[in-house]
């Protein structure tokens, strides 16, 4: 079919489905498409997905599904378009990034899809870890830790290459010894940011939290807190603790 037959195609439809998504984004992307469509790499629109990704988060954080619905779509919508430019390199198309997820969860699921036991959540972590290291021909503790993406949130970093550092069995006794590491650090002259904030984001793992899920809500709840005495005018007389530490 040419442009006009596909365009009319999709103009009959009263639903669509994700290969109608796909066929949109080919025609946005042809010749005679979309002037900035057309122009578009995975690094011009490389921080759109990021911006996609994050709203989707905080249409979790709403609880709201409509919201949510409408955000998926956006980041579905950066996977098909991402999809297509390699298409028309010839390198893959969605059947083939589906494939491959498809066989990816199969192999990491031998508990369902094979004869592997595994009746707890620890179990089906340990042999998820050891097949993705297998699969990715991870063969040094160093190479599981290369393998988190530079890319992440300095604290969602940190906190990961603490935890693969850990199942090599380099990791603080308890949250005790940690503590103590944080305090000799604060009791120098000349603090290093960067070792209290390491140490702060595995303090984060040792309890079970999530550092940058904390910070997170740390900031939201600063920003309350900060509007609150504004609101109040005891702005002038708050001090940086009252609005630094938790009540």
């Amino acid at each position: 079919m040419n442009f006009d037959e596909r365009v009319s195609k999709l103009l009959e439809k009263e639903d669509y489905n994700v290969y109608d998504l796909a066929e949109i984004v080919s025609l946005l992307r042809s010749e005679k498409g979309c002037p900035w469509d057309k122009v578009q790499t995975h690094e011009s629109i490389r921080r759109d997905f990021l911006e996609e990704t994050y709203e989707v988060l905080e249409a979790i954080d709403c609880g709201s599904a409509e919201m949510m619905r409408e955000e998926l779509g956006d980041v579905l919508l950066q996977v098909i378009f991402h999809t297509d430019i390699e298409k028309d390199k010839g390198a893959f198309d969605l059947d083939a990034v589906a494939d491959e997820v498809c066989k990816k969860l199969i192999l990491r699921h031998p508990h369902v899809f094979g004869n592997v036991q595994a009746d707890t959540v620890d179990k089906v972590l340990t042999n998820w870890d050891a097949i993705k290291k297998d699969e990715k021909k991870q063969k040094t503790y160093t190479d599981t830790l290369k393998s988190v993406p530079k890319v992440f949130p300095s604290l969602m970093r940190a906190q990961k290459l603490g935890k693969r550092a850990s199942r090599a069995g380099v990791d603080f006794e308890s949250k005790a010894q940690l503590l103590a590491a944080m305090r000799g650090e604060l009791e120098k002259e000349e603090p290093n940011t960067a070792d209290l904030l390491m140490l702060c984001a595995n303090l984060a793992r040792l309890e079970g939290g999530d550092a940058e899920e904390d910070l997170a809500h740390k900031c939201d709840a600063f920003t309350e807190k900060f509007e609150a005495l504004e609101k109040n005018g005891q702005l002038g007389n708050a001090s940086a603790e009252e609005l630094y530490l938790k009540d």
